[in-house]
């Protein structure tokens, strides 16, 4: 007797024809298709299971089949504080129009829920929101129009801030702005950034130079919007026009340029440009040229006066030189050259 067999049944594998024997189990059934709804909803399946259980605030027992979060929590083997962290994702989720109300829903009802990507935005996964610092973050957040979520569930994972400012710029310069805000009101931290920067040779020397290309700004800026110049001598007097309109030129130049654009350099071309100027105009007229010159002789006579004055003669035998007598001599012929001078000028020898 001869066999045939089927190709298409020579072909199958073997555990194709074993599961087609074997009917599905419904447990296996039910935990796949549990599994894909978890999958789409994360844990906004969790959080309907509390909604739809446990009575809002204010309803009492007798008004709705639905328990409290501590009874809830004794059932669920889990404590009261895990089941009002989902309770109140809910809450806030239906603030915003995703999901329905606690009052609108029944034990044992079935809802469209959000997408598991949106989860996070509205659970707290500890206590945080609670503390002192988790509401003051929330109030941050709030005020810079995010939800409170999002900053908590940052502030709980500093190293991955961290991360994305070592790695991301844009996340680095949004830190930056973030800190300085922080600075003015909070003495403690200025006084420990200050130490980090001053303990950082490179930091030091960038504020240097920042605070040096700063200050030349301010010269230049303090010309073009007051129309005042102060003098190599220290006088303050009108600026001529044109000085006045070349400083506006160059501050014009200075404002458009983009934070990294070389800005000390203008700034010290510009701060350079304007002190030769400066001494242009002071030369450029004779009665000004003549009160720097004053201005520059009194202000050397104040110093050396205020500097003699330091001189101190009471215990000079403890450390008398005579080098010291000789170059005292010195001075003093010195200034009997600077009287005779003024008394000259002066046409007045009889001036003590």
């Amino acid at each position: 007797m001869t066999l045939v067999i089927d190709p298409s049944e020579a072909s199958a594998p073997a555990e194709t024809s074993a599961a087609a024997a074997v009917p599905l189990s419904d447990l296996v059934a039910r935990d796949a298709r549990e599994f894909g709804g978890y999958a789409r909803t994360g844990s906004w399946a969790f959080a309907l299971m509390v909604a739809r259980s446990v009575r809002p605030g204010g309803q009492a027992a007798g008004e709705t089949p639905k328990v409290s979060a501590k009874e809830f929590a004794q059932l669920a083997g889990c404590s009261p504080e895990r089941v009002m962290r989902y309770y109140r994702a809910w809450d806030r989720a239906a603030d915003d129009g995703l999901v329905p109300h606690f009052e609108a829903l029944r034990p044992g009802q079935e809802v469209e829920l959000p997408d598991a990507d949106v989860w996070l935005s509205y659970y707290v996964s500890r206590n945080s929101a609670t503390s002192e610092r988790g509401t003051a973050i929330a109030e941050a957040a709030e005020a810079e129009g995010i939800r409170p979520t999002k900053a908590l569930e940052v502030a709980e994972n500093p190293t991955a801030l961290r991360a994305a400012i070592l790695a991301d710029p844009a996340t680095a310069r949004t830190a930056r702005a973030a800190l300085l805000d922080r600075l003015r009101e909070d003495p403690e931290l200025q006084a420990e950034l200050a130490r980090d920067v001053v303990r950082t040779d490179d930091l030091k020397k960038a504020v240097a130079t920042e605070s040096r290309a700063a200050d030349r700004i301010g010269y230049v800026r303090q010309i073009a919007e007051s129309g005042r110049i102060k003098t190599p001598a220290g006088q303050t007097v009108d600026a001529p026009a044109e000085l006045r309109e070349e400083a506006e030129r160059h501050l014009s130049l200075i404002d458009e340029l983009e934070g990294g654009e070389g800005g000390g350099e203008w700034a010290a071309e510009a701060y350079d440009t304007m002190k030769s100027l400066v001494a242009e105009a002071v030369e450029a007229d004779p009665g000004l040229r003549v009160q720097e010159r004053r201005t520059k002789f009194y202000n050397s006579l104040q110093k050396a006066t205020r500097a003699f004055e330091e001189l101190t003669f009471d215990d000079a035998q403890d450390f008398y030189e005579d080098d010291m007598v000789r170059r005292l001599e010195e001075l003093q012929q010195a200034i009997g050259s600077c009287l005779a001078a003024l008394r000259g000028a002066g046409g007045n020898p009889s001036v003590p």
